[in-house]
């Protein structure tokens, strides 16, 4: 029988008790960080503790919630998705960042086009951990536009196999990837009919992967170099020379697991957990402090009730639409209020490190802000979406030389 959704929490919370993470605090009390980050990249140990934790969530009946019982999931409504996502924070469990690509993007489309051959080898896995993907979308010289990728994709005599040649770039987590879904160009034909989607085995012969080393000297992407890699006809994604379709929904999905974080997905938006950290540095009643606190929980109170505007749209046609680059949006707004808010309150400690805890911690957040305008697509590039695809504004005049 279903369980109602009290029954089903109270279950979950029964199971987050036993693989809450004590190192980093107690339940319903937020953890105390060394470093709070958006690149900071994944040790082997948060990478070991995010897969250790998704593994025993799918065991417990908690890894998929939504997925058909046939290949591991529960079987339940979105609803319940939902209320196991709220009661997650209320527990300092591991980070589940190294797994957002696989999990929030790289199963989800796999599952919205892949064949029956490549679901059976790698869905239930992605969704246990057992596998991880990511994204071999970006190359040198297609960023914002997609649709200029290079990477090329041909045939056999006999149509039963495919080799691919190209460059990928900024790929997060290809380092300990098992698979990546890859768009590639298949013709010279007109322009976004002529990309087809693949699955690509990370290990297989002639896929090279070189890590990017960033400033902080974390390394969370890569390059990706794909030589004469030959491919079965199964790993394809939806019919040849519809990649773009494919692309768009795996850009939508990505939004949604993005999006998702400006209303507290990402744990650093717990409101009452900030306003105690102010309380225990004695910076509450100061007004600037007050004012910038205030920015931040109205943002994060209007991202709440656009995505259940957002989930109720996703229920209702079964994909991510439009609107989840409005999530996109308010997250790095959120965030901008957010780094602005720790610079009020900490002052010459976000810069100093006394080896206070929770002070010097955000310097490197505060740092990382502005490159979240560039990841998960621009936000230029989200205004145009939201302009064209929510609001139904014309396209701007091309510029004519």
């Amino acid at each position: 029988m279903t369980p109602t959704i009290d029954e089903f929490v109270d279950g979950a919370r029964r199971f987050l008790g036993t693989v809450a993470d004590g190192r980093n605090g107690s339940a319903g009390a937020g953890p105390v960080k060394s470093r709070y980050a958006l690149f900071s990249g994944s040790t082997d140990e948060e990478l070991s503790a995010a897969v250790e934790y998704q593994r025993a969530a799918f065991d417990a009946g908690f890894g998929w919630i939504t997925g058909a019982a046939d290949r591991g999931g529960a079987g339940l409504p979105a609803a319940y998705e939902r209320a196991f996502s709220a009661a997650e924070r209320e527990f300092p469990i591991p980070s589940k960042g190294p797994l957002s690509v696989s999990l929030g993007m790289v199963a989800p489309t796999l599952a919205q086009f892949g064949s029956p051959e490549a679901e059976r080898k790698w869905l239930t896995g992605l969704r246990r951990a057992d596998v991880i993907g990511c994204q071999l979308f970006s190359e040198p010289a297609a960023g914002s536009d997609l649709a200029a990728v290079r990477t090329k994709a041909v045939p056999d005599a006999a149509g039963g196999e495919w080799t691919l040649n190209g460059q990928k770039v900024w790929t997060s987590g290809a380092h300990y990837s098992d698979i990546g879904i890859a768009l590639t160009r298949t013709s010279d034909g007109p322009r976004h009919k002529n990309l087809t989607a693949f699955v690509v085995d990370m290990r297989a012969p002639g896929v090279e992967v070189r890590p990017l080393r960033q400033i902080t000297g974390a390394a969370d992407f890569n390059e990706v170099f794909l030589t004469d890699v030959t491919l079965p006809d199964w790993c394809r994604l939806g019919e040849v020379g519809e990649g773009w379709s494919v692309a768009i929904a795996m850009l939508m999905h990505e939004r949604n697991a993005i999006g998702g974080s400006s209303s507290g997905g990402s744990g650093l938006f717990r409101m009452d957990d900030l306003a105690a950290w102010i309380a225990d540095l004695g910076r509450h009643e100061n007004p600037a402090v007050i004012e910038a606190f205030a920015k931040v929980y109205s943002g994060v109170t209007s991202a709440k009730a656009m995505r259940r505007r957002a989930d109720a749209n996703l229920k209702a046609n079964g994909v991510p639409g439009p609107e989840m680059s409005l999530g996109k949006l308010a997250l790095t707004a959120n965030l901008q209020a957010l780094g602005e808010l720790v610079t009020v309150v900490l002052g010459p400690r976000l810069v100093a490190d006394t080896g206070a805890p929770r002070t010097y911690a955000w310097s490197e957040f505060v740092l990382s802000v502005p490159g979240m305008r560039i990841g998960g697509g621009t936000d230029e590039i989200h205004r145009n979406t939201v302009a064209e695809r929510v609001l139904r504004l014309p396209k701007d005049t091309p510029v004519r030389h």
